[in-house]
């Protein structure tokens, strides 16, 4: 009727010429950083929890949520209360929303004329998911496609997420599959009222994605209501949760926190003490190699060990041991024997690199001090970072950002650190290599300094990667310091104050 058009042309925005221009809204906005910001912290969607063992992997699978529920019952206000509640360093929110097939071109025609049925089980690429969520619960990395809701299609563009402590898997069909069901620890059910939802998604339809009133209405009476009724609402038996009025249930979304803090302190690990314990009295391993201890690099050792050294004198003579130690890992890749003509017309029998490209990777913040030795010697070579820190509440530790070059699997990849201690650090920088399809033994660990229990862990856990340095130190201390050591290579190279429970291998900076 006419007065019920009024009475929503009054709630929702003209749908006439007079429009503003429509929003492109997307599953995913590769723009944004993988960023959760909450009430309490900022949360970093794309980190690795600390959950490896002296072996170098992984002891514990992620705990997934599944978050099923009608369209607009209010499943991401449920999961961003989840999130804020649980107050945990990494989440991964991961919407069923992104996995819409890709159309047909008769498919893209019937969905421009609301006639597409994107409330069925088949408008979705099950397999995908399922793939997708395997990967993240074992902390590897994946690619989540992009879904542009206005033009009705996937973007070229893919977005990689990381696995977490927890992740969120949200939407309508979150329960429509077997294979999917198995994969998910806890599942909850948003329950709310039908006139909420089809308000909701008015709301959103027409202000978010460009549509018109009639026909989110025919869409929402022809697939939306049918496919809730026949399967969705079915599923609500298979939850282990239901939540009544959605987000409006703070005591049934206290009673979910709970849950989850019981199975994420189950998954508890202490990496540096069992790294600690292990592997120590064996002989240093053949992957090792060491700088030759010449008169010269021991004088080197002297000045920069020595806590009287001034700051000046410590970075030039850490960034001469630098460029030495480079330059000793280099000669270490693999070379061809080729044969090139000089000026003089004659033939020369030399030696070629035999790989495709050399990228480094710094793991922050005293590995990038590495960096200019390596341009300096390796021209056009890739940088890459991540940023390991260490928990000041536990002491292990933690991934907080990483940005890799594409296409980093062909290439042989120097990984920078300046000190090493236990390993624990670095054996997690490995392993996020090893999820980006680097090969074992196409890694190569660099570091001024080292301790034998850090050599050990990491040739245990990687027996292919070749650790290379320009000295061995004997001990660790309580505090995972290495002895007699060089001090905090970072606060002594930056100039900064450290507090005194700082490890060697790791900057604990706040972010």
């Amino acid at each position: 009727s006419s007065s019920s058009a009024e009475s929503l042309d009054r709630l929702y925005p003209a749908v006439g010429s007079s429009k503003p221009p429509r929003k492109r809204t997307t599953s995913q906005c590769k723009s944004e950083p993988p960023l959760l910001r909450t009430s309490k912290r900022t949360i970093y969607t794309a980190g690795r929890p600390p959950w490896y063992n002296e072996h170098g992997t992984q002891s514990k699978e992620a705990f997934v949520i599944g978050l099923g529920g009608g369209s607009a019952s209010g499943k991401t206000t449920v999961a961003t209360m989840i999130i804020e509640a649980l107050d945990v360093p990494w989440v991964v929110l991961l919407s069923m929303d992104s996995f819409y097939k890709v159309l047909t071109k008769q498919q893209q025609e019937q969905a421009a004329s609301n006639d597409f049925n994107f409330d069925h089980p088949d408008a979705f690429d099950f397999d995908l998911i399922i793939a997708t969520l395997k990967k993240l619960k074992q902390g590897k990395s994946v690619k989540i496609p992009i879904y542009d809701f206005t033009t009705h299609s996937r973007k070229k563009e893919w977005k990689t997420l990381y696995g977490a402590n927890v992740i969120i898997f949200e939407g309508i069909m979150a329960f429509a599959d077997k294979e999917l069901l198995k994969l998910l620890d806890l599942k909850i059910f948003v329950d709310t009222d039908s006139d909420i939802r089809l308000v909701r998604r008015l709301r959103r339809d027409i202000s978010e994605r460009g549509r018109d009133i009639e026909g989110v209405i025919k869409q929402y009476n022809k697939f939306v209501k049918p496919a809730f009724d026949q399967y969705i609402q079915p599923t609500m038996r298979l939850a282990d949760i239901v939540v009544p009025r959605g987000s409006g249930n703070t005591v049934a979304i206290d009673l979910i926190v709970q849950h989850v803090h019981s199975q994420l302190e189950e998954r508890e690990l202490s990496v540096r003490a069992a790294l600690a314990s292990a592997h120590q009295c064996h002989p240093l391993p053949q992957t090792l190699s060491v700088l030759k201890s010449t008169p010269q690099v021991r004088g080197m050792h002297t000045i920069i060990r020595n806590k009287e050294t001034s700051r000046d004198e410590f970075i030039f003579y850490s960034k001469r041991l630098m460029r030495l130690l480079i330059e000793h890992a280099l000669s270490l890749l693999p070379f061809q024997s080729c044969t090139v003509q000089t000026p003089q017309g004659h033939d020369y029998e030399g030696r070629t690199y035999s790989g495709k490209q050399i990228t480094g990777v710094s793991i922050l913040r005293a590995g990038e001090t590495m960096e200019p030795a390596l341009r300096a010697v390796c021209k056009d070579v890739r940088i890459g970072t991540i940023l390991i820190q260490t928990n000041c509440n536990t002491g292990e530790p933690e991934l907080h950002y990483l940005r890799l070059p594409k296409d980093i699997s062909e290439d042989h990849v120097i990984l920078m650190d300046c000190t090493v201690s236990t390993g624990a650090a670095a054996m997690m920088a490995v392993r996020v290599l090893l999820d980006h399809d680097v090969p074992e033994d196409k890694i190569f660990l660099l570091s001024l300094l080292m301790a034998e229990m850090g050599v050990h862990s990491v040739a245990y856990a990687f027996p292919r990667v070749k650790i290379i340095t320009t000295a061995v130190d004997k001990k660790v201390n309580d505090l995972f310091r290495i002895i007699p050591g060089i001090g905090n290579f970072g606060d002594r190279y930056f100039g900064t104050d450290a507090p005194p429970d700082w490890s060697d291998d790791e900057d604990a900076l706040s972010t």
